[in-house]
């Protein structure tokens, strides 16, 4: 199969995506942090400084936790009262239990499909944990998912693993490209039968979204076409016996790309993430090519300094397509951080949430009410996971800008 060279094109949208998510990752983490703590005292924020490289905050933790206060209440410390502390608010609390309930219904499943993913349907711990926030998993999943679900997972030696009496549901083993296909089909009328087939709505072709300018080529075109004729293969299914310099293979790649991103809460990941996963999804070493080779269905972005993947048709218009309720409860979450960025000089007072998490309305000096959208995000907050250490912060590697080239 003939490869096509495509330029990297700038997505200003998804760029912005990216930034809002980011930090929202930061605020998540942080929730989860103090709402783990006793809430006895207010903690004292230099002993939550040691969490700006974790966090990857560009600005200190400090700044961060004062920037939002609907979210982070300042209180003075019972023994030192010049010494800045941080408590949750109300709002915070309702938050974290919505996102805990939230988290709940399909976490589970959502481990057991990235295990699935890989070649000894096993990982170690250090590699799940950079997902933690991305596949929406509690924070103490390592020993909570073995003993609500002893059917499904196994802990030992640092390593998280499908039980070997494992009772699956019988559709998880089929990728989300195979059950878009057969839900298409359901619905399929009369007047589309009996229309002559054609390479352009194959059976299992990928959506894509080319930018703008690229659709129309004929060399493009031309490629994806003879992209989709290859069989395609489940990423679910033993791969072992199909040569790794194939076009075939590259398909199945692009594949178990396109269901690993589908796995995610937001439908993006780190790609220093994915690096720990690489030997065992049996991915090539420059993996990174394979987004850069097809941007009608990837997107490479290099916003908020690191590098990350986007699953194009994941999003519509700015908004997720499909949206988890994990999702939801944290796009309440930036609602409450942008409305203490916007009145955090302004004689904030409080914020008032109804119990099921909706905000309803921000109260200030003189009862004025704000009921408007958040205002463009500060790209200014980079997060990679709380419980991993400096190996899984790495910077990116020297070649990103050739692979955006490539």
């Amino acid at each position: 199969m003939q490869k096509v060279r495509l330029k990297w094109v700038k997505n200003r949208g998804l760029d912005h995506i990216i930034a809002r998510t980011t930090s929202i990752r930061a605020s998540c983490l942080l929730l989860d942090h103090l709402a783990r703590l006793p809430s006895s005292s207010p903690v004292p924020a230099r002993s939550l400084a040691r969490l700006q490289k974790p966090l990857g905050l560009t600005v200190p933790v400090l700044r961060f936790l004062r920037r939002h206060p609907t979210l982070f209440a300042e209180t003075p410390h019972p023994r030192f009262p010049t010494l800045p502390s941080f408590s949750l608010t109300p709002a915070s609390h309702l938050l974290v239990g919505r996102a805990a309930r939230a988290s709940a219904v399909d976490s589970h499943l959502r481990l057991a499909r990235l295990l699935l993913l890989t070649r000894s349907k096993s990982l170690p711990l250090a590699s799940v944990l950079p997902l933690r926030f991305d596949l929406g998993l509690p924070y103490n999943f390592a020993a909570a998912f073995p003993v609500a679900h002893p059917d499904l997972f196994a802990v030992s030696n640092n390593h998280i693993s499908l039980s070997t009496t494992s009772h699956l549901p019988e559709d998880i083993l089929i990728s989300s490209l195979q059950l878009r296909h057969a839900e298409a089909i359901e619905r399929t009328t009369y007047r589309a039968l009996s229309r002559p087939p054609s390479s352009s709505s194959a059976p299992l072709a990928f959506p894509m979204r080319f930018p703008r300018g690229y659709g129309g080529m004929k060399k493009v075109k031309a490629w994806m076409e003879e992209f989709h004729r290859l069989p395609y293969i489940s990423p679910y299914d033993d791969a072992s016996g199909i040569d790794p310099e194939s076009d075939i293979y590259e398909k199945r790649n692009i594949g178990l790309l396109h269901e690993l991103l589908g796995l995610m809460v937001h439908k993006m990941v780190r790609r220093n993430a994915i690096r720990l996963l690489r030997e065992e999804l049996g991915l090539p070493h420059k993996f990174t090519r394979l987004f850069t080779r097809y941007p009608g269905i990837f997107y490479l972005s290099l916003k908020c300094k690191t590098t990350t993947v986007v699953l194009r048709e994941g999003y519509e218009r700015g908004k997720l397509v499909e949206q988890h309720p994990l999702a939801a409860v944290r796009d309440k979450v930036f609602y409450v951080m942008r409305t203490g960025v916007l009145y955090r000089g302004k004689g904030l007072s409080k914020l008032v949430l109804d119990e099921e998490g909706d905000v309803e309305g921000v109260l200030m000096d003189g009862d004025e009410e704000f009921h408007g959208e958040g205002m463009d995000e500060e790209a200014d907050v980079e997060c990679f996971g709380m419980e991993i250490v400096d190996n899984g912060h790495s910077t990116d590697d020297e070649d990103d800008e050739r692979d955006m080239d490539d």
